[in-house]
């Protein structure tokens, strides 16, 4: 499970209402849909519109990874449901080592193995710069599955 919570810094972080939040990421061998090998497909991707609280939950799986990135989860906020074209806010989401390192151990993930491409936060590209508003708080293990929650904060 993701939850994203969506937050107005401009005004004493309350939640932001009615916005949409657009996720996607790879799957657990590193294949993203719409693209290469998953050409014409359009799994792992996913539309949830804030609520009272500035909540959106997405049911997922946990990412896997492909070479010259660290394990994380794109994502883009939209102003409402209905705004097109580009988005107000567009990240990414990280996850602590240890929760990839026990997923990618697990049964279903092992076959694939660690990444050792990019083994750390300051070796990926886009998270070198600091990761601490992009990394998510975690809770549960491999076996009964993971929440994963991200604070946003956006400039409404």
């Amino acid at each position: 499970t993701l939850i994203f919570k969506l937050v107005n810094i401009n005004d004493s972080c309350k939640p932001v209402v009615g916005s949409a939040v657009y996720a996607w990421h790879c799957d657990k061998d590193g294949v993203y849909s719409g693209y290469g090998q998953g050409s014409g497909e359009r799994f792992l991707r996913g539309v949830q519109v804030s609520d009272r609280s500035g909540q959106v939950v997405f049911q997922t799986i946990y990412p896997g990874w492909y070479a010259g990135r660290i394990t994380h989860i794109h994502f883009r906020v939209y102003l409402n449901e209905s705004t097109s074209g580009n988005g107000i806010a567009t990240s990414q989401v990280a996850f602590p080592v240890d929760v990839t390192t026990a997923v990618y151990n697990s049964a279903l993930y092992a076959a694939r193995g660690q990444n050792t491409s990019v083994t750390s936060f300051s070796a990926d590209n886009v998270f070198r710069d600091g990761v601490s508003f992009q990394l998510a708080s975690m809770s549960g293990n491999p076996n009964v599955g993971y929440v994963a929650t991200l604070i946003v904060g956006i400039a409404v």
